[in-house]
């Protein structure tokens, strides 16, 4: 199981940003956060799942947590 996943979490756009933005941060990729409230907030509600998603890829990468296929 992924260590960051939105599986779980409050629904809330603000909320589910604020998480994106901490695992980055927890995971040495503070430099990311501003590219991705950028995109996140750049179309509607889905967008921003599958961007906070795209992102949350990323901290599991760096956090060395990627599940094989």
């Amino acid at each position: 199981m992924a260590k960051y996943s939105l599986v779980g979490q409050d629904g809330n756009a603000f909320a589910i940003m604020g998480y994106t933005a901490r695992a980055l941060k927890n995971e040495g990729l503070r430099d990311l956060v501003p590219q991705m409230q950028k995109e996140a907030t750049s179309g509607d509600y889905n967008n921003l799942i599958c961007v906070c998603d795209r992102y949350l890829d990323k901290a599991n990468e760096a956090a060395g947590d990627v599940e094989k296929d």
